[in-house]
């Protein structure tokens, strides 16, 4: 490949970079005007019960012996550790077994939330109006006396229950030996004498700080899904209002780069308000309004996800929570390349090398193309005699220039564009590759070899983008140029510049530009060879 005009790429990379920032960036649900009829319910702490239901008398049932003190239970398995409380029924921290905060070999569990330094809680109960149930509220656990239960074999089913003057409640959590995926059931009865009416939230609340934003290319915030497109609101725009979803919400949870947490109703009638509160944020599921007459019961059941952002696992339940893996314009080309690069890896086991691989793949694919491109440049290389004489001829004529060149090309049957266009068509799969190994949970701490230890992080010591560096500028010196000596030198600072790119990239991304730089000087070594 041309070195100029593969430096000239470059340049067109980082210009196409920009523009794909600017107008391919995901694209955020329209808020939905002030005026708006369908308000947002308001839970436990927003709206105290009508004084019909303060007053009301209850029937005859009997009261639940609930012990003041808070009880917390902790739910074990391969994958995850979960606490739950009894005040509130809700989780009050969880981590994950299979991962590490770090990559340093003493490094604890990955705590995916916790709650309990800042009196955070997630999937909180409330209620509205005939329903309202208080977010504090205590509850009494149903069959269990230890401090622990261990999910191993078989599912395992935790149900806490509690009153107030109108409900019974009970909420059941199901857990499962091999998922991260966990079922939610909240039943309430009316054990008052009238009907009433209300609806139920469910809240799905995460710890916020600036410092956790993400970048251009990670999107770290509340997202949803409706079955369609994945919906991202920044929680800059939440800091303005907060956003709802009147219905049609397949799931709604909060993503970082690596790990989702998520909600799925199994009703897109429910609807879904996300804000910004103090210190966190909440996506709360709410059912839409019923009327429960009395001593009756309704039920209502979610599916929850607490875990790594890893398609299989995601696709396990059956609850569409995979869409959360999008690599945004490019993902009709990226989601296919992390397909081969599993494939690979589940021969070789190394991720570096089934990179290694993959490029490999992927040049032999382009190889024609870019064996065109370099005979085409070395072709108008051995023409720049008579290309500059025309341009001494006519350089006063434009017009007069641009048909005598076209001629010549004619002429001698080349392409002026024959060494630019095969590069442009690989730069979507350049940028395929840049997503899925910018995001990908399978690259978090995964080793290489000898210094390499997280192919997600960049190399400590920096050793392959200054490697990288080198082969680019050999690359550039072996290819023919058509350029005048000015820009020819001025062209030799793109090395540079790239080297200094990336130094901060993830080292499995300069893996794959090194040796995607390697294969090139091959090619360009074994065409120089080739008789004219």
């Amino acid at each position: 490949m041309d070195n100029n005009r593969t430096i000239i790429t470059v340049v067109l990379v980082v210009l196409l970079f920009s523009a794909y920032t600017i107008f391919f960036a995901p694209q955020q649900p329209v808020q939905q005007a002030e005026t708006e009829t369908s308000a947002p319910v308001q839970t436990a702490d927003q709206q105290a019960p009508s004084a019909a239901d303060t007053t009301a008398t209850s029937p005859a049932h009997e009261m639940l012996n609930i012990d003041a003190q808070e009880k917390t239970l902790l739910v074990h398995s391969d994958y995850y550790n979960i606490e739950l409380s009894s005040i509130g029924a809700v989780v009050r921290s969880i981590d994950l077994n299979k991962y590490k905060e770090t990559n340093e070999p003493d490094s604890g569990n990955f705590v995916l939330f916790n709650g309990i330094a800042s009196q955070l809680s997630t999937l909180q109960t409330t209620g509205s109006d005939g329903l309202y149930i208080p977010s504090n509220l205590n509850y009494k656990l149903v069959d269990v006396s230890a401090d622990s239960i261990n999910v191993s074999n078989d599912k395992q089913a935790v149900t806490f229950v509690s009153q107030t003057e109108a409900l019974e409640i009970t909420k059941t959590y199901v857990f499962y030996p091999a998922s991260y995926e966990f079922d939610i059931n909240v039943s309430v009865r009316n054990i008052s004498p009238q009907s009433i009416q209300g609806s139920l939230n469910l809240s799905l609340n995460t710890p916020w700080d600036e410092d956790e934003k993400g970048s251009t290319y990670t999107f770290v915030g509340p997202q949803s899904y409706d079955g369609n497109d994945l919906l991202e609101d920044k929680v800059s725009d939440l800091k303005k209002s907060p956003k709802i979803y009147t219905d049609n919400i397949v799931w709604s949870g909060y993503t970082s780069k690596y790990f989702i947490s998520a909600i799925n109703p199994h009703d897109t009638s429910s609807q879904t308000y996300i804000r910004l509160a103090d210190n966190h944020v909440e996506n709360r599921i709410s059912t839409k309004q019923i009327t429960l007459a009395s001593d009756k019961t309704a039920s209502f059941n979610y599916a929850a996800y607490f875990g790594p952002k890893q398609f299989e696992l995601l696709a396990y339940s059956g609850n569409d929570f995979e869409a959360t893996i999008h690599y945004g314009f490019f993902h009709p080309l990226a989601k296919p390349l992390m397909v081969v690069l599993k494939f690979f890896y589940s021969f070789i086991g190394n991720y570096g090398f089934s990179i290694i691989l993959l490029t490999v793949c992927i040049k032999i694919i382009f190889w024609p193309l870019t064996q065109k491109s370099y005979k085409s440049m070395k072709g108008m290389q051995k023409l720049q005699p008579e290309m500059k004489r025309l341009r001494e001829k006519y350089g006063s004529d434009k017009q007069r220039l641009n048909q005598e060149m076209m001629s010549f090309y004619k002429e001698h049957k080349v392409n002026p564009l024959g060494g630019c266009l095969p590069m442009l068509i690989q730069i979507p799969v350049f940028f395929a590759l840049y997503r899925v190994l910018l995001g990908s949970i399978e690259l978090r701490h995964a080793p290489f070899m000898l210094w390499i230890t997280d192919l997600s992080a960049k190399d400590p010591y920096y050793i392959t983008p200054l490697i990288m560096g080198v082969t680019m500028f050999l690359q550039q010196k072996m290819t023919p140029t058509n350029m005048d000596p000015t820009q020819e030198k001025i062209m030799l600072m793109m090395p540079v510049v790239f080297t200094f790119m990336f130094l901060n990239f993830p080292s499995g991304l300069v893996v794959y530009w090194l040796v995607n730089n390697v294969l090139t000087i091959l090619q360009q070594y074994l065409i120089r060879r080739q008789p004219d």
